[in-house]
C-alpha cells in the first residue's frame, strides 16, 4: 500500500481518538481528536515525525507503528491494520472463522432479534435462531452462498431489497472492510481467491476496490420478504466481537412499527434450535 494510506490512517485514527479516552485532559480543543504534538509526545517521537508519516512522507518502523498503537490505545483490528498499511503483515496471516463461547453466548442473549456471525472476508459462521426465522439465509447450492459480499455483488437477494442509497452504502461498506482483512489477513488463499473472483465478475466492486472508501461504521437497512406476514423493513448494525476476531450482524426494527410486530410474530412461531453454526460459505 502506499504511504499516502498509511498517513491517511493515522490522521484518522487520531482525529478520532478521544482525549480523555488515553489519558489526556479535554480542555478546548479547536479541532476534534488527539493533537499532533500530544500524539508525538505520548509515542516517544517527534511532533514533524508524525506530521511527515501523515503526510505520507516517512515510512515509520515497527517500533513506531507499536508506540503509535499504544499512544492511542488501539483495539485489534485497528492495530492489525495499522501494522498491514505499514508492510508488517498480521502474525497468523489468515482469516479465524470459529465461533467461540462467548460469540454464540451473544446470538443466544439475542434471541428476539436476528444476528448472525461473519468472519473478517463476510463467511456467516453462525446465526441465531430469530434470524433463521426470517427464512432469508442460502441455499447451500453454491459454495459462497454463506459469504455476504459475493451473494451481494452477484446480486443473489434471496428474499432481500434495499432502495438505491442504501444498497450503495452496503456495498461500500463490505468492499471497505474485505480491502482491511486482505491487509490484515495477506496469507490467506481463499480470501485473495475471493477478492480476485469479486473483482473479474463484479465491475461495480472492482471499481469500489480500485477506488476505496473508508467506512467508520456500518448501518443499513433492507426489507425481508417473509412468505408468511410479508415485508419486514430492519436496521442492521455491526458490532465487534473481537476475542474471535468475528463481527455480529445485530437486526432491529423501529420500535412500535408494523415491522416489528411482524418480527415478533415470526420470530414466535420459530422452532429451530437457539444457535446454527453455518460453517463455511450468507445471507444478503
Amino acid at each position: 500500500m502506499a504511504l499516502q494510506d498509511l498517513g491517511a490512517e493515522v490522521r484518522r485514527l487520531r482525529e478520532t481518538t478521544d482525549p480523555a479516552a488515553i489519558g489526556l485532559p479535554p480542555g478546548r480543543r479547536r479541532a476534534r481528536g488527539v493533537r499532533r504534538e500530544e500524539l508525538a509526545e505520548l509515542a516517544g517521537v517527534s511532533a514533524d515525525h508524525v506530521r511527515r508519516l501523515e503526510q505520507g512522507r516517512r515510512h515509520p518502523s515497527a517500533a513506531v507503528v507499536n508506540a503509535i498503537a499504544r499512544a492511542l490505545r488501539l483495539g485489534p483490528v485497528e492495530y492489525e491494520r495499522l501494522c498491514a498499511l505499514a508492510g508488517y503483515a498480521a502474525a497468523d496471516g489468515r482469516v479465524p472463522g470459529e465461533a467461540g463461547v462467548s460469540a454464540v453466548r451473544l446470538l443466544e442473549r439475542f434471541a428476539d432479534t436476528p444476528v448472525f456471525l461473519t468472519d473478517a472476508a463476510w463467511n456467516v459462521v453462525a446465526v441465531n435462531s430469530a434470524w433463521s426465522a426470517l427464512g432469508a439465509g442460502a441455499s447451500n447450492r453454491r459454495p459462497r452462498d454463506w459469504n455476504i459480499a459475493w451473494r451481494t455483488f452477484s446480486d443473489v437477494h434471496g428474499g432481500i431489497s434495499r432502495d438505491d442509497d442504501q444498497a450503495r452504502i452496503f456495498r461500500v461498506a463490505l468492499a471497505s472492510r474485505l480491502r482491511d482483512a486482505v491487509l490484515r489477513y495477506p496469507a490467506d488463499e481463499p480470501l485473495a481467491e475471493l477478492v480476485d473472483e469479486l473483482r473479474t465478475t463484479s465491475r461495480s466492486f472492482d471499481a469500489l476496490w480500485r477506488a476505496p472508501r473508508t467506512v467508520g461504521s456500518y448501518d443499513t437497512r433492507a426489507v425481508f420478504r417473509h412468505p408468511g406476514v410479508g415485508d419486514i423493513a430492519l436496521d442492521g448494525t455491526m458490532l465487534e466481537v473481537p476475542g474471535d476476531n468475528l463481527q455480529a450482524v445485530v437486526l432491529t426494527a423501529a420500535p412500535g412499527s408494523p415491522d416489528a410486530g411482524r418480527l415478533r410474530e415470526v420470530v414466535r412461531a420459530s422452532t429451530g434450535p437457539p444457535v446454527v453454526r453455518v460453517g463455511q460459505p450468507g445471507p444478503g
